[in-house]
C-alpha cells in the first residue's frame, strides 16, 4: 500500500516531490523525554529493542511531535551477531558489548546465520506492529548494519578506537576476515528480507565504520558485501521493490563507487560537499543528508541558515532527502529539531519548484 504521504519513496526514485523529505537518523533516541520514560518503564535498552510493542510505541514518538517524512523501525545494528550467539550486553556510559568475540579460527567456522523468523522474531513482530499503527501515514523503514561493521564489533567485542584486533584479522587472515563477512552477509540478507515481507517499504545499509578502511580494502571488505546484500533483496508482497540507501560514514572518497552498487540513494556525512556530491552521481542515485547533528545544539536561527545552505548547495530538483550526517546526539533540544524540520519543509519548496 503506498502511504498517504509518500513523498520520501518518490525522492529515493529522483521523482518530482513538493518538497525536500526529511527523517533523521536515530529520530528515537534519548533526546526525547517520552522516549526516556518509556526506556524506563522497559528496564533496559534491550529490554525496549526486544518488546514489539514498546519498540513500536517508540518508534512512534518522534511522529507525534514533528511531521517527518518517514518512521525508521526502533532497532539495534547489533541484533544479528547477538541472534548468531554472540551474547550482546550494554554497559552503563560505554555502550554494547559481546560476551563471545570472534577472534580465531575456531570463533570465525562456527558461525551460522540465524533464521529471523525464529531468533530475530520480536523485530518482525515490531514491524508488524509499527506498520499497523502508522496506518499508512508515512513510510517504514527497516535497517540493518553492514558486514564490516558489524565485524568491527564481533571481533573487538564491542566499541573501539582503532579496531586493531580487527584490522590485524583483515591483514593477516583475509580468509578468516572473508569467511566471517560472508557468514554475515547471508545473515543481513535474511534479516532485512524478513523485515520487507513484515511491511519495510524502504531499506537502509549502516556502514558506521567502513570508513576506517584504505580505498582498495573498501571496495573488498565492505562495498562488496553491501553488493551482494542488495543483490539479494526480495520484492515486497506486492511485488514491489523496495528502494534502498547505503550510507558508508567517511565514506565520501568512494561516492561514485556506492553509487555504483545497486543502491537507490547515498547517505552522505557532514564532510562531503552535497553539491558537488551531486554533479559526481546525481544521475544514477538519490542522495540523502547531510547536516552536521551537532548544529541542533545550537538555535533555531542557526540552524535555518545551515539547512538553506544545505538546501541550496543541492540546488533545484528531485532526489535529495534531508537528514543528519550521523545519529541525533541525545543532547539535542526537541524545539531545535522542530525548527529543522519546519525550515526543510517550507524553505525547501522553492527548489521543487520550474526555475525562473
Amino acid at each position: 500500500m503506498t502511504p498517504l504521504n509518500d513523498t520520501l519513496l518518490r525522492a529515493l526514485r529522483r521523482e518530482e516531490t513538493p518538497y525536500t523529505p526529511i527523517w533523521l537518523m536515530r529520530q528515537a533516541g534519548r533526546y526525547l523525554p517520552e522516549y526516556n520514560r518509556t526506556r524506563s518503564r522497559a528496564g533496559s535498552f534491550l529490554a525496549l529493542a526486544q518488546s514489539p510493542s514498546l519498540a513500536a510505541e517508540v518508534t512512534l514518538q518522534p511522529l507525534e511531535r514533528f511531521p517527518l517524512d518517514a518512521a525508521i523501525l526502533f532497532s539495534d545494528i547489533l541484533t544479528v551477531p547477538d541472534a548468531m550467539g554472540l551474547g550482546l550486553y550494554f554497559v552503563e556510559g560505554e555502550g554494547p558489548r559481546f560476551r563471545h568475540p570472534v577472534r580465531d579460527e575456531t570463533a570465525v567456522q562456527s558461525l551460522r546465520s540465524p533464521d529471523p523468523d525464529r531468533e530475530l522474531r520480536y523485530v518482525t513482530d515490531a514491524v508488524r506492529e509499527i506498520r499497523k499503527a502508522l496506518q499508512g501515514r508515512v513510510p517504514l523503514i527497516g535497517f540493518a548494519g553492514s558486514p564490516f561493521t558489524l565485524a568491527c564489533y564481533m571481533v573487538e567485542g564491542g566499541a573501539s578506537s582503532d579496531f586493531a584486533t580487527l584490522k590485524r584479522m583483515l591483514y593477516m587472515r583475509e580468509d578468516l576476515m572473508h569467511r566471517l563477512l560472508s557468514v554475515t552477509a547471508r545473515a543481513v540478507t535474511d534479516y532485512l528480507n524478513a523485515q520487507i515481507a513484515a511491511g519495510a517499504q524502504v531499506i537502509m545499509i549502516f556502514d558506521t565504520w567502513g570508513g576506517t578502511l584504505s580505498a582498495a580494502d573498501y571496495n573488498v571488505f565492505s562495498l562488496a558485501y553491501m553488493q551482494q546484500i542488495l543483490a539479494g533483496l526480495q520484492a515486497d508482497g506486492d511485488g514491489v521493490r523496495v528502494p534502498t540507501i547505503v550510507f558508508t560514514k567517511g565514506g565520501g572518497a568512494w561516492l561514485e563507487a556506492i553509487a555504483r552498487c545497486g543502491t537507490d540513494a547515498v547517505g552522505l556525512d557532514w564532510t562531503v560537499d552535497i553539491g558537488r556530491a551531486r554533479s559526481q552521481i546525481g544521475g544514477q542515485a538519490a542522495l540523502q543528508g547531510n547536516l552536521d547533528p551537532l548544529l541542533l545544539l545550537t538555535d533555531p536561527a542557526t540552524i535555518q541558515v545551515h539547512a538553506d545552505r544545505i538546501l541550496a548547495t543541492y540546488g533545484h530538483g528531485p532526489g535529495h532527502i534531508f537528514n543528519l550526517g550521523h545519529g541525533i546526539l541525545p543532547t539535542t533540544p526537541p524545539e531545535n529539531v522542530a525548527a529543522l524540520v519546519d525550515t526543510v519543509h517550507d524553505r525547501s519548496r522553492a527548489f521543487h519548484a520550474a526555475p525562473a
